[in-house]
């Protein structure tokens, strides 16, 4: 899987290339996170790829850390102000309790290890901390959505979901709760007009809705205990 964002890595900031929708949910991820509440903030952005939340976030006060496995992610996010580290997210290369924020966006779903993945991204948070993700649901109508008709549209990479590694979220709350962060979850999916728009050349961005299921693509944003 490394390998094939390597392979496309020209496309990260490309608003109408392979990652294009990537850059929508940085854009949605962005909006649940608060301006820093002291000097100094941290936020830990977890599979950070080539750095798409940085603009969205860059006026709100914190130091951005990114970490991601690949090669050339981790120097197009540099190239965009993150501080950038080369590290898995099963074992992150940084200090427990080090950050205000930790973003895990569009990731969970690529990991075989989801329980180590949570206990990883809550262990960084220091008390009162906030974990903001977004991910792909374990549901027969993800699996259909989000691979069967996503990866057949034009432009979008063949392989990038692999259908076992889809998040169970019972497992995801429990496991979040387990380490003292309570999760809520929310559904979002593409606003309807602004694909339309976007697919005939109209709109260089689209918006994510809220919508009231989880069972394809959703939101999840926690405090940690403390």
């Amino acid at each position: 899987m490394t390998a094939l964002y390597d392979d496309l890595a020209a496309q990260w900031w490309r608003p109408r290339g392979a990652f294009a929708a990537l850059h929508w949910l940085a854009e949605a991820r962005a909006h649940l996170i608060p301006p820093a509440r002291r000097p100094g903030a941290v936020l830990v952005d977890l599979g950070c790829g080539g750095g798409l939340l940085a603009p969205h976030i860059s006026a709100k006060g914190y130091l951005h850390v990114g970490v991601d496995l690949s090669q050339e992610g981790p120097r197009q996010a540099a190239a965009h102000g993150v501080k950038a580290i080369r590290g898995d997210v099963l074992r992150v290369p940084l200090k427990p309790g080090c950050a205000d924020v930790v973003v895990a966006g569009e990731v969970l779903e690529h990991l075989s290890d989801l329980p180590r993945a949570v206990e990883q991204a809550c262990g960084l948070l220091r008390p009162g901390g906030l974990l903001v993700l977004d991910t792909l649901a374990d549901t027969a109508l993800s699996k259909f959505l989000a691979i069967t008709v996503a990866e057949r549209l034009p432009g979008v990479p063949r392989g990038v979901h692999e259908p076992h590694l889809l998040v169970n979220r019972a497992v995801l709350v429990e496991e979040c709760a387990r380490h003292g962060v309570r999760l809520r979850l929310r559904g979002i999916r593409p606003a309807v007009l602004d694909l339309f728009g976007w697919a005939v050349g109209a709109r260089e961005a689209v918006r994510m809705v809220s919508v009231p299921t989880t069972a394809v693509l959703f939101q999840g944003i926690g405090t940690k205990e403390g």
